[in-house]
């Protein structure tokens, strides 16, 4: 299988369809962080990476695109500036890709990944890629509250029961927690500063002992995206917490990714 990624990030598509055993030939990723660049390239060194999107030519056949461009513009969190918004316009660059591939393979499949948005936003996207989108929380999955939105011309089975995965089963130690599943974590997640300040505004993403609170660590974070273990540590925690914020929970995009094989 031949694959673009865009907005590539660390890869977790690529996490996704090595864990379903999809053999993947050729591997295009288009990124400019060289950090999540570094940590794809550690995990995946025969990965090819190709820059800005914006400089990205299709001219040859790919099977699978992936991406999931910024979504600040995008979210009820930010600043509402939807297509205005330089990062969101983006997305169009994704989609003249994706219009580009399929005039070279009209069967190409792809996923794309976003988060909840105002209504109008949404329907100019699934207008341009001709598919309703699927809302998936990534707690079924793991044991964090993640709801996005997929779009994707894949076959996708019925969205699976809880697994039953808890806060507590991914911590290091045996600090508690007052809740099942974690706040989303962001790429801002933790930038520093003042504990108490952060423990007042985002109790949700902190663990409790006699002794105090804490952060979740950088590997607690990979496993609420439920990343392999130690798949960032190639950077420091600053870069880790970044590129695990923006990342993909990947048992989510296994189940999307799901009814592909190594004849698709």
């Amino acid at each position: 299988m031949k694959v673009l990624s865009l907005f590539d990030g660390m890869s977790c598509g690529q996490i996704a369809l090595q864990r379903l055993g999809i053999d993947v030939e050729k591997y295009v990723a288009s990124e400019i962080d060289k950090y999540a660049i570094s940590v794809a390239k550690k995990n995946f060194p025969n990965m090819i990476h190709v820059g800005d999107v914006r400089d990205v030519k299709v001219t040859e056949h790919f099977d699978l695109i992936m991406f999931g461009s910024p979504c600040q513009g995008f979210s009820f969190a930010g600043n509402n500036l939807n297509f205005d918004d330089p990062r969101s316009k983006l997305f169009f660059e994704a989609v003249r890709i994706l219009e580009k591939a399929k005039a070279i393979n009209p069967n190409v499949k792809f996923l794309m990944e976003n988060v909840r948005m105002k209504k109008d936003s949404e329907q100019v996207i699934t207008d341009l890629l001709g598919v309703e989108p699927i809302a998936i929380n990534s707690r079924i999955f793991s044991a964090q509250s993640r709801y996005r939105l997929y779009w994707t011309n894949l076959e996708v089975g019925e969205i699976p029961k809880d697994k039953g995965i808890v806060l507590k089963d991914i911590l290091e130690d045996d600090y508690i927690t007052d809740r099942d599943k974690s706040h989303c974590i962001d790429a801002n997640y933790f930038k520093g500063g003042n504990l108490k300040s952060y423990f007042e505004k985002h109790r949700r993403q902190l663990v409790f002992s006699k002794d105090g609170e804490r952060k979740l660590t950088p590997l607690e974070c990979e496993r609420l995206q439920t990343v392999p273990d130690n798949y960032t540590n190639h950077v420091s925690n600053t870069q880790r917490y970044k590129m695990i914020g923006n990342g993909w929970t990947i048992d989510t995009i296994c189940h999307l990714l799901g009814s592909l094989d190594n004849k698709n």
